[in-house]
């Protein structure tokens, strides 16, 4: 898979695809940049959200959920650890014949 190309790239080619004049296509814009029409769709999609023109997540918001949920796994293996450990000592103290006060 290619590298995918630099914001500042992929912002200037946003750029000129907004301030195109009549005529100009997008077909002509991709071939200038060698990029695929479908890339650039794409990034003008997005761009559209990330300056709030259209609804939908944007990169920062898809960042902050992608953080909680991990930090939501590993709390949710913590309280597992936690869970089997105190398990684990319930028994212990039964066996040992300690007695529940």
């Amino acid at each position: 898979m290619p590298a995918p190309f630099p914001k500042e790239f992929r912002d200037d080619v946003v750029a000129v695809a907004r301030a195109r004049e009549e005529g100009v296509t997008l077909k002509m814009i991709v071939k200038d940049f060698g990029v695929s029409e479908a890339s650039l769709v794409n990034w003008l999609k997005q761009a559209d959200i990330e300056d709030g023109r259209k609804p939908g997540q944007t990169k920062d918001e898809a960042a902050e959920v992608r953080e909680l949920r991990r930090r939501n796994r590993l709390l949710e293996q913590e309280n597992e650890v936690l869970r089997k450990a105190a398990a684990y000592l319930s028994q212990a103290n039964l066996r040992l014949g300690g007695s529940p006060k």
